[in-house]
């Protein structure tokens, strides 16, 4: 996998694919062109980071289409459409669909560029978020079912001495089991383990990616 943002372009027009091309390159934004739908599914990976500029009318897949196969595969890469006569209704439907803008032909060069590095900008947030919670979700799966319970309340402020009424258990079986669980949880401390817990909870993939 390639580690530098790229910009894929899926436009069946030879011309538009040279034009979007010469427009990132001059900006210095690594682009990859495809002027078939079926060859750049058979190339990329969801793991590559960057976004994807589709081309809403192609003959063998549509971007609607496309856009649905990767979702179905787990894409989580930003999409831009680019159309050549963009209505309100099949705008809003774009956006409903999961893109995160569209674009007209053809392409205005300062649009195309602020939209193409905002997708990438959110592009790279998602991943280190996904990276973040992946991190901490492997911890978690380290701790016994008892460590679980202990943590429940813990993250709900209580003390050793009411956890330890809670379950039945001494208050020196509590501490220990804190022990443990900063130990596995690689918590420098009570509060970084509560705000582990929280991105934990709190983290929710784009839908459908």
């Amino acid at each position: 996998m390639s580690n530098e943002p790229t910009v894929y372009v899926i436009d069946d027009e030879p011309d538009i694919c040279g034009v979007l091309s010469d427009i990132l390159d001059a900006a210095h934004i690594k682009v990859k062109t495809y002027t078939s739908p079926l060859e750049f599914m058979l190339t990329y990976s969801t793991e590559n980071p960057g976004c994807l500029l589709l081309d809403i009318s192609m003959p063998e897949i549509s971007g609607l289409e496309l856009m649905e196969r990767l979702i179905a595969e787990g894409n989580r890469t930003p999409v831009i459409f680019l159309t050549g006569n963009a209505t309100i209704a099949n705008a809003v439907d774009m956006l409903k669909a999961g893109a995160i803008d569209f674009i007209e032909k053809p392409p205005k060069v300062d649009l195309l560029l602020n939209s193409v590095r905002k997708a990438i900008a959110l592009d790279e947030q998602r991943r280190a978020e996904q990276r973040q919670f992946s991190c901490i979700d492997q911890r978690l799966k380290l701790l016994t079912t008892r460590e679980r319970e202990v943590l429940t309340w813990i993250t709900e402020g209580k003390s050793n001495k009411i956890i330890a009424r809670i379950l039945d258990i001494s208050s020196r079986t509590v501490e220990i089991h804190r022990a443990n669980i900063l130990n596995k949880m690689q918590a420098e401390s009570v509060a970084e383990l509560v705000k582990m817990d929280l991105t934990a909870k709190e983290y929710v993939p784009t839908p459908g990616r």
